[in-house]
C-alpha cells in the first residue's frame, strides 16, 4: 500500500517585506555577478573572476536588500500600515493590533482581512440602519394616524356643538359622551408610550413582591366576564387547577400582562369558543400559557407582532379598540422581570401566547 505523502511548499502569494526585499535581491545580485563575470572576460583566471564575482554578489547582495527593504518600508509598508490603522480606528474599538505589527509579518494578508472584515461590518451596519430608518418612519405613520383619528373625532364633536348642536337636547350629549371617549382613547395611547418609554429606560421602579398569581387570574377574568359574554367565549383555566400559583413580580404589571393577552384573546377568538390559562411550574421559571381557538395569525405577521402600533387587521383592530400597543407593552413588562413572551400560532386555528419569567426567591429575613 502506498501512503500519500503531503510536502509543504512555502507560500510566496503574500510575502512579507522583508521576504519580498530579500528575493528581489537575490534575483538583481545574481544578475549583476553574472554580469560581471563575463565582462572580466577570458584574460582573468577562473579562480579570480569567481572570487571577484563572489564579492560583487556579496556587496550587491548587502546593498540592494537595505535599498528595497527602505523603499518597501518607507514608502509602501508605512501607508499600508495608515490604512490599517484608520481601518482598526473605525471599528471603535480598543484593539490597537496595529501598533505591533511588523516588517516581518504577513501585512497584506492582514490588512486584507481587516478590510474584509471591516467591508462586512460595514454591510451589517448600513442595512441594520436602513431597517431602523423604515421602523422609524412607519412608527411616525402610526403614531400620527392612531393620533389623528381620536384628535378628528373630537374637532368634530365640537364644532358641531359650537355650530348650534349644543342647544339640541337629543344631540349634544351624544356628542359630549363621543368626545369623551376620544379624549380617554387619547389618553390611553399617551399612557402606554409613557409606560414603555420608562419601562425600556429603567426609570419605572417595579414594586415585587410574592404573589398568587391564580388569584389574579381570577380577578382578570372577572373585569373581562362582560367583554367574553358579547362574543360568548368562556374563560377557563386549563385542568381546573385550584391550588395556588405563588410568584415574585409586581403585581400590578403582571395584570397589565395578563389583561392585555386575555383582552387580545377575546378579540380575535372565535364566537362561541374559549380563552384557555394554564400555569407550568419549571423550578425557577413560570410559563403562564394564554390559549384561545380563534382566527390566528398568519406567520408572515410573527416577527413585528410585538411592534408598536403593528397591526395584523387594521381596519378590525381599531374597530375593536386597544391603542395598538398592548403586546409591545407586554414585551416590555415581562423584560422587565428578565422574562419574555413567545407565541405559537397558525391561520384560523388559534393562537397561545406563553409568558415566561424566572422567579428569583425574595430575599429571606435573617
Amino acid at each position: 500500500m502506498f501512503v500519500e505523502k503531503k510536502i509543504n511548499i512555502p507560500s510566496i502569494k503574500n510575502p512579507t517585506p522583508n521576504k519580498l526585499a530579500l528575493s528581489a535581491s537575490v534575483i538583481i545580485s545574481v544578475i549583476v555577478s553574472i554580469t560581471v563575470y563575463f565582462f572580466l572576460g577570458e584574460d582573468v583566471v577562473i579562480k579570480s573572476r569567481l572570487i571577484h564575482t563572489g564579492f560583487v554578489f556579496g556587496i550587491s547582495l548587502l546593498s540592494t536588500y537595505i535599498i528595497i527593504r527602505y523603499i518597501l518600508n518607507f514608502f509602501i509598508y508605512r501607508k499600508i500600515k495608515l490604512i490599517y490603522k484608520s481601518i482598526s480606528n473605525s471599528k471603535n474599538t480598543k484593539d490597537k493590533a496595529w501598533e505591533t505589527v511588523s516588517s516581518k509579518e504577513d501585512v497584506i494578508a492582514s490588512v486584507s482581512k481587516e478590510v474584509m472584515e471591516w467591508e462586512q461590518d460595514r454591510t451589517e451596519e448600513i442595512a441594520e440602519l436602513k431597517r431602523m430608518e423604515n421602523f422609524r418612519k412607519e412608527f411616525l405613520g402610526n403614531v400620527s394616524h392612531e393620533l389623528k383619528t381620536p384628535l378628528f373625532n373630537i374637532q368634530g364633536y365640537i364644532h358641531t356643538l359650537l355650530e348650534g348642536a349644543l342647544n339640541d337636547p337629543e344631540v349634544n350629549e351624544n356628542y359630549l359622551q363621543r368626545a369623551s371617549k376620544s379624549v380617554e382613547r387619547l389618553c390611553l395611547i399617551v399612557e402606554d408610550l409613557e409606560a414603555i418609554s420608562k419601562l425600556e429606560s429603567g426609570e419605572l421602579v417595579l414594586d415585587q413582591r410574592t404573589f398568587d398569581i391564580l388569584e389574579l387570574v381570577n380577578d382578570v377574568f372577572e373585569t373581562t366576564e362582560l367583554r367574553a359574554s358579547e362574543m360568548k367565549i368562556r374563560l377557563a383555566l386549563k385542568n381546573d387547577n385550584d391550588k395556588p400559583v405563588y410568584v415574585y413580580g409586581d403585581k400590578e404589571k403582571i395584570r397589565q400582562v395578563l389583561t392585555n393577552l386575555i383582552v387580545n384573546s377575546i378579540k380575535y377568538g372565535k364566537k362561541g369558543g374559549a380563552t384557555l390559562v394554564g400555569f407550568y411550574d419549571m423550578d425557577e421559571n413560570i410559563l403562564i400559557e394564554i390559549t384561545d381557538d380563534g382566527i390566528g395569525i398568519d406567520y408572515i405577521h410573527l416577527p413585528r407582532i410585538f411592534e408598536r402600533f403593528y397591526r395584523v387587521d387594521k381596519s378590525r383592530s381599531r374597530d375593536q379598540g386597544g391603542t395598538g400597543l398592548g403586546l409591545s407593552l407586554v414585551k416590555h413588562i415581562l423584560a422587565r422581570h428578565r422574562g419574555r413572551l413567545l407565541i405559537e400560532s397558525v391561520p384560523k386555528n388559534g393562537a397561545t401566547f406563553t409568558a415566561c419569567f424566572p422567579q428569583p426567591r425574595p430575599p429571606t429575613a435573617v
